[in-house]
């Protein structure tokens, strides 16, 4: 088996990766380009990836191809149906992120309630020193305890971030589907969980019906001087929008661990005005990638890998 790993940097270099123990040979890029992808993948029989494009016209042209494992949960950068037409298997990896990613947004909760980033930047520019007294009131301090937290999507990160929340005192609602006409149980309508939530969180899947899920008619429903937190999917939120909330202040802060674009670019309204607003955190992706973390997913990864290779060997 001829395996080729196509972005071994979307696994820190100090967290082994194992070996499948198959016979094999094993061909490792930090990065590949678009440009590059087919030239150095046509003769593998596993690609591992975690963000390649992988489209039909190129997976067409890779004859070979019989697995596709991907270091991540999302598929978004392969052509599902294609890979089906052509008879090539596409797994993924789910469940590994479950405590670093609630821990984060726990972390960015009370980043934002206690206004953290800004007394941070303070120290760089040294606005302490120049003090006249033992301390100074520049930024708000709220409680988390007595906070009401939105959370959005109910899966395991939706469920464990609640859990975690309610742990410190807050309460905790999770929102139906917007324009459902049905409320299940254990379910909080979702603009009822907009007007109510001192703090929203993202933890839904990017769907055609979430993409801009966030946009300027929902952050205008928000409680004036609420809080949004996403470490879901950038195009869950509308960029500009949520620029233009944070400026006007009817939005309290916001922090993302996720943009449309990754990596942005140098002028993307929200990383410009990170450079300038105390209240808004960006953080790059990372939220997912404690060392516990990724050695699972490396596990899982060549278990996956494994099990469809022996399934292979048994036809």
């Amino acid at each position: 088996m001829n395996i080729v790993f196509l972005d071994s940097t979307a696994i820190p270099k100090h967290i082994p990766i194992p070996r499948p123990s198959f016979p094999h040979n094993w061909v490792e890029y930090e990065y590949t380009s678009e440009k590059q992808t087919i030239e150095r993948a046509k003769d593998a029989d596993i690609i591992i990836t975690s963000k390649v494009i992988l489209s039909r016209e190129v997976l067409q042209q890779l004859p070979k191809l019989k697995l596709i494992a991907l270091t991540a949960t999302g598929t978004n950068n392969v052509d599902l149906d294609a890979a089906k037409e052509l008879g090539v298997t596409v797994k993924n990896v789910t469940g590994y992120s479950v405590t670093t990613v609630p821990e984060h947004v726990l972390g960015m909760i009370f980043a934002l309630k206690h206004s953290l980033a800004g007394w941070q930047r303070d120290q760089i520019t040294g606005k302490w020193t120049e003090s006249k007294q033992f301390c100074y009131f520049d930024y708000p301090i709220t409680d988390v305890r007595g906070s009401t937290l939105g959370v959005f999507g109910k899966g395991c990160l939706g469920t464990e971030v609640g859990r975690l929340a309610n742990a410190v005192g807050m309460k905790v609602l999770y929102a139906e589907h917007k324009d459902a006409t049905v409320c299940r149980e254990g379910y909080t309508p979702f603009e009822e969980v907009l007007r109510q939530a001192d703090i929203v969180t993202l933890h839904c899947p990017l769907t055609e019906t979430t993409k801009n899920l966030i946009n300027t008619d929902t952050l205008y429903k928000m409680k004036k001087g609420a809080f949004l937190i996403n470490t879901g999917r950038g195009p869950l939120i509308d960029e500009l929008a949520l620029v233009d909330t944070l400026k006007t202040g009817h939005l309290g802060g916001a922090a993302l661990d996720v943009m449309v674009k990754e990596p942005p670019e140098k002028d993307n309204p929200l990383i410009l005005a990170a450079k300038t607003m105390p209240n808004l955190i960006i953080t790059p992706h990372i939220a997912w990638a404690s060392d516990s973390a990724v050695t699972t997913l490396v596990g899982k990864v060549m278990q996956n890998i494994e099990e469809f290779v022996q399934q292979l060997n048994q036809k």
